[in-house]
C-alpha cells in the first residue's frame, strides 16, 4: 500500500512540474524587454565620456541578437533614432537566452562627429531572465562617435582628470612627475 502512495505522489510531482514548465515557457514567449541607452559625441577623441562630451541626437542605432552556436540572427530591431538628448529605447519581444545581443551604432547625423569609437561602437545587453537578471528594463552602456578634431580645452580637462601623459604634450612637466 505504501508503494502505491509513493507512486501516486511521484506522478503528482511530475504532473505539477510539467505544468510549471509549460507555464514558464509560455511566460518566456510573452516576455517583453525595453533596452534603453544613450549616445554621445566624444569631443576630446579619448574613447570615453568627459564633461565636454555632448549628447548626440538623431543618431541611428540597431539591436541584433545572434545565436551563440551557429551565429544565426535570432532578433533584429528596426533602425532606432535617438532623441535630441541622445537617448533611445528599443522594445524586444521574447527571451534570448541562447543569443548574444548587441546594440550597435549605425550612423551619426553630424558630419563633424561621425567616427565611431572603437571601444563603444557596440554594447552587449542581456535579454533573458534565466541568468539571474529580473525585470523588463535593460540598460545598454553609452555609445559614442568621435569628433573629427578634439576641442582645445580637452588637454586641460584631461589633466584635471589625472591623465598626466598629456601634460608632457602641453609642456607642463610638473604634473607628469607625480606618476
Amino acid at each position: 500500500m505504501a508503494n502505491i502512495s509513493i507512486i501516486a505522489l511521484l506522478c503528482f510531482i511530475i504532473c505539477v512540474s510539467s505544468l510549471l514548465n509549460y507555464a514558464y515557457g509560455a511566460a518566456e514567449e510573452n516576455m517583453q524587454y525595453m533596452v534603453v541607452g544613450h549616445v554621445y559625441c566624444d569631443t576630446c577623441r579619448v574613447e570615453f565620456e568627459t564633461k565636454l562630451s555632448e549628447p548626440l541626437g538623431g543618431v541611428v542605432v540597431k539591436l541584433e541578437c545572434r545565436n551563440r552556436t551557429n551565429e544565426v540572427i535570432t532578433f533584429q530591431s528596426p533602425e532606432i533614432v535617438a532623441n535630441n538628448h541622445g537617448d533611445y529605447h528599443i522594445i524586444v519581444e521574447g527571451d534570448y537566452e541562447e543569443s548574444d545581443c548587441d546594440v550597435a551604432l549605425v550612423r551619426s547625423p553630424r558630419v563633424d562627429c561621425s567616427d565611431p569609437t572603437e571601444a563603444w561602437r557596440k554594447t552587449r545587453v542581456v535579454l533573458t531572465t534565466l541568468d539571474g537578471l529580473s525585470g523588463k528594463l535593460r540598460f545598454a552602456n553609452n555609445l559614442g562617435f568621435k569628433k573629427d578634431v578634439a576641442l582645445p580645452q580637452c588637454t586641460r580637462i584631461l589633466q584635471e582628470m589625472g591623465y598626466y601623459e598629456l601634460s608632457q604634450e602641453a609642456g607642463d612637466f610638473t604634473l607628469s612627475s607625480k606618476l
